[in-house]
């Protein structure tokens, strides 16, 4: 079953019961309430039965069972075929994996393109293939002189026209059965002048929203945006905690504007707007929570970082296709709370008892290696959870190959 981030927020729910329980009926337009209600006015007010909204103490995951059993019969039995490209290519940078082991803001891209071509999951038989791999880097197309970000349409554009005569393997499903990776926030444009790649295509990428354009639940997939770091994670459940909550980013959208107009001054979450002068660590390190507040974008490392560092995280990003969210029950270890609620969050956050503080961390503890990258792959790790959302996604409908003519 593939599943989509708006189950996570629920749209007016939380508003209207805080409203319901002050005054008894439920407002035609909350957005148009002046600030200063939602500071007063609901200070006092008890989150009762209605704060299991925002987070919950259930599993993980959904259903481990059928994820365990789905599991194994992926990892034994899908199959990927991938557009070769020799090392003497003039674009070789732009097809053939990096030659170093990846990291900043574009890691996950290059890491899953290294990672699959050594992977058992390749096959050099297109018959035995469930999906093929389009292996153009947008990070790379944008840092190469001779196509950079102006030129970066017209060379997928090419691309696509080149494999649609030279192999069957397209046209037979307008390139359903075909997907790409991309990190770079270039990607949601990418594809404007190759109309069939945007809209059958699957995309695995780490700006994932529903209001991106060229983005599609359910048949595109989220990964997370991570920087590597070596070694296993620290064991934290004993790290003392003296800060609240801790957000830092540019002030650079409605959403984070409202958020420091309600909580800028407020003791209990620190806010630095822009680029931390201190260490990220130290104040992952010491935070209980860490927010995630959608900017511009919402491609961002934040979250697999505070995950790392055992800060639980505030998800406040409506219509944001959180990573594996097919696989794993984000309310079990961060808080999801909708933008609308943003003059409830303190209220939200300190109703949870520190029983369910430690139950949240602990399960974040729990699904942290999902959000790691290991130069050789390993089990249930970054890698092997984006091929799970891409064998969830294959198509059940095969076309015998004999049908179509090779161009050669």
């Amino acid at each position: 079953i593939i599943s989509t981030t708006s189950k996570l927020f629920s749209s007016d729910t939380h508003f209207n019961f805080y409203w319901n329980k002050l005054y008894g009926s439920s407002p035609t337009s909350p957005e148009l309430l002046p600030t200063n209600f939602f500071l007063h006015s609901l200070h006092n007010v008890s989150l009762g039965s209605n704060r299991r909204n925002y987070w919950n103490n259930k599993e993980v995951f959904h259903d481990p069972e059928i994820f365990l059993e789905n599991f194994k019969e992926m990892n034994s039995s899908f199959k990927i075929y991938v557009y070769r490209h020799k090392r003497d290519d003039p674009f070789a940078n732009v097809f053939l994996p990096v030659n170093y082991l990846p990291w900043g803001n574009y890691a996950s891209e290059h890491y899953f393109k290294k990672l699959l071509l050594r992977s058992h999951f390749i096959t050099k038989d297109p018959y035995k293939a469930h999906l093929f791999y389009l292996p153009f880097s947008i990070s790379r197309m944008r840092q190469d002189p001779r196509i950079g970000a102006e030129g970066i349409q017209d060379f997928v554009k090419d691309y696509i026209s080149d494999i649609r005569q030279r192999y069957p393997y397209w046209n037979r499903t307008g390139g359903a059965d075909h997907f790409y990776v991309a990190c770079h926030s270039t990607g949601r444009t990418a594809m404007d002048k190759a109309v069939e790649v945007k809209i059958n295509a699957i995309q695995l990428v780490c700006s994932s929203s529903y209001f991106l354009r060229g983005y599609v639940a359910h048949k595109d997939a989220s990964m997370p945006q991570i920087w590597p770091r070596e070694g296993d994670p620290p064991d934290l459940s004993s790290v003392e905690r003296d800060r609240f909550a801790f957000f830092a980013g540019a002030v650079n959208c409605r959403v984070r504007q409202r958020l420091v107009e309600l909580w800028g001054n407020d003791t209990d979450i620190y806010f630095n707007a822009g680029r931390l002068k201190t260490s990220y660590t130290d104040e992952f390190l010491r935070s209980k929570f860490c927010l995630h507040v959608r900017g511009h974008g919402v491609n961002t490392a934040r979250i697999s970082d505070s995950l790392y560092y055992g800060c639980v995280p505030v998800i406040l990003a409506n219509y944001y296709d959180v990573p594996y969210i097919d696989m794993l029950n984000w309310k079990s270890f961060s808080v999801v709370v909708n933008t609308r609620d943003i003059p409830l969050l303190k209220d939200i956050l300190h109703e949870i008892s520190s029983g369910e503080y430690k139950s949240l961390q602990d399960n974040g503890f729990k699904v942290r290696k999902h959000f790691q990258w290991h130069p050789s792959p390993i089990d249930f790790d970054a890698f092997s959870m984006a091929m799970y959302e891409l064998w969830l996604r294959r198509s059940s409908v095969k076309i015998k190959l004999e049908t179509f003519v090779y161009f050669s």
